[in-house]
């Protein structure tokens, strides 16, 4: 498994966000070609599972699924890449977004998102 870290303190992108569609086409592609240029360090797969981690440093409630859009520009990265074929399901195994409290003093607030091959 390989877990990319990114130093978002709060998601970049959300939901409950309401952007101009230039504004936050423009923070996908960010986002995206970020996923890319990493992504490019892994190997070609035939399918592999993701998960995306928000740590966070406050125990406010947030919903996973706000920050699904961050999640969806990553795994487009990863396809740009050429790490898989494609996101859907026959070739990417997308995790529901997890959130985790860490104190501050532990590690700072980031997001992780994990690469693995499977098989199946």
């Amino acid at each position: 498994m390989t877990t990319f870290t990114f130093p978002w303190t709060k998601a970049p992108l959300s939901l409950n966000y309401r952007l101009h569609k230039m504004q936050e086409a423009n923070i996908i592609k960010r986002i995206r070609g970020e996923m890319a240029v990493r992504g490019r360090e892994l190997p070609a797969m035939g399918r592999c599972r993701v998960v995306l981690t928000w740590v966070v440093n406050d125990r406010r409630r947030r919903d996973e699924e706000n920050v699904v859009p961050v999640l969806k520009a990553l795994c487009d990265g990863l396809v740009d890449a050429g790490v898989v074929v494609d996101d859907v399901p026959a070739f990417m195994v997308k995790l529901m977004p997890v959130i985790r409290y860490s104190p501050k003093a532990v590690e700072p607030a980031h997001f992780e998102f994990d690469v693995e091959e499977v098989t199946q």
